[in-house]
């Protein structure tokens, strides 16, 4: 499996740490993140995970910022991405299972780099369940190409 990793300025640490702990259990990881500590703009990079994504260049996307708010939005903008701010572990496995997310994002200001370890390996672990939350999701999608849910 594949995954695209995106950071800004704030979360080049961060990456390194994820990164690393990504490879050492078999992930190919595609790293769309800058490699800078001076002052980039998240949404940059936020773009490129969720186009990774969406284009089928990774399988699921990681977006680190400072909180993981900013590059979740930006991510958020490309058709098809459903992106997650998670800060624990709990919330990141069910937006797996209940809603399909293919982007986890948090924020390297927010999260040590355990803590970080542990929701990225829930997020991966977890797999979507489909049934009644499939509906929802079909409905998330019918929202993003401007049809009234009802």
């Amino acid at each position: 499996m594949k995954i695209a990793i995106g950071n800004d300025h704030t979360a080049l640490e961060m990456k390194a740490a994820i990164k690393a702990h990504l490879e050492e259990k078999g992930y190919e990881v595609l790293d769309l993140g800058t490699n800078s500590t001076d002052s980039c703009d998240y949404p940059v990079y936020g773009e490129k995970v969720g186009r990774a994504v969406v284009d089928g260049e990774a399988d699921l996307g990681i977006a680190i910022c400072g909180t993981g708010v900013g590059i979740s939005l930006a991510a958020n903008k490309v058709k098809g991405v459903r992106a997650c701010v998670c800060s624990e572990p709990y919330t990141a496995k069910l937006s797996r299972m209940h809603n399909d997310s293919n982007v986890l994002a948090f924020g390297a200001r927010v999260v040590g780099v355990e803590l970080a370890k542990m929701i990225v390996d829930e997020w991966l672990n977890a797999s979507f369940e489909g049934g009644r939350h499939q509906r929802r999701v079909d409905m998330l999608m019918d929202i993003e190409n401007h049809v009234t849910v009802q």
